[in-house]
């Protein structure tokens, strides 16, 4: 078996749907109805990942997002029958690491459920990266800035990694989107700028990563 994955959900067909694709690619199924299900499910099994419908009875996904995000790193997709930029950009900020909007094909959500893993299960053995006092492990998935932990989720850890890799060199938006997204992605460039904002954010160094105006984004060199 592929692990579980956590499916919060309270639209029977969609559930119903979704848990037959997972399982049908090896992943055991947790499904809750509600917000509340959903995070007392998380107190009582290890989930792998979350599927997280925003749309919920009682609390709602962003809530919900926001309340694992707060101890934990736990990879979350958002599913939404919402098309605005606002609710998009709402779910970046809380936490989400991919977000799928409804109606969606169901193999376009297993692609990126296995994108998403492979994001955050990296390699054994991979070399730290170091700029300044951020240093970025890649292997345990861990970040810290002048020897303190920082918590990232897994797509803003994916990015800075990217750009830690070559500090000083420039990647704009669409490279950005294309090698730490991996496909086409709703959010659109304005996703970059989101992630970007959170990790300057949390690292407490604004000028760490650099915005080159019409080109894109540079991690300052040491």
């Amino acid at each position: 078996m592929a692990g579980t994955v956590l499916l919060i959900e309270d639209e029977e067909s969609i559930g119903a749907l979704v848990r037959a694709y997972l399982e049908r690619d090896g992943y055991r199924v947790a499904w809750a109805r509600s917000g509340e299900e959903g995070l007392a499910e998380l107190s009582r099994r290890p989930v792998r990942l979350v599927v997280l419908d925003i749309g919920l009875p009682g609390i709602d996904g962003f809530e919900v997002c926001a309340r694992i995000r707060a101890t934990s790193r736990l990879p979350v997709i958002m599913l939404t029958a919402r098309d605005e930029e606002a609710d998009r950009v709402a779910g970046l900020e809380v936490g989400a690491d991919d977000y799928v909007r409804k109606p969606f094909s169901p193999r376009e959500l297993m692609a990126r459920v296995k994108a998403v893993l492979r994001r955050t299960e990296a390699l054994p053995g991979e070399a730290p990266l170091a700029v300044g006092d951020v240093i970025l492990h890649p292997a345990e998935h861990e970040v810290e800035v002048a020897g303190a932990p920082v918590e990232l989720t897994a797509r803003e850890f994916d990015l800075l990694a990217y750009l830690m890799a070559s500090p000083g060199v420039v990647r704009s938006r669409e490279t950005l989107l294309e090698r730490v997204w991996g496909m086409d992605y709703p959010g659109g460039t304005r996703t970059v700028d989101v992630h970007v904002a959170q990790v300057r954010k949390k690292l407490g160094h604004p000028g760490f990563i650099r915005t080159v105006r019409g080109a894109g984004y540079k991690v300052a060199r040491s």
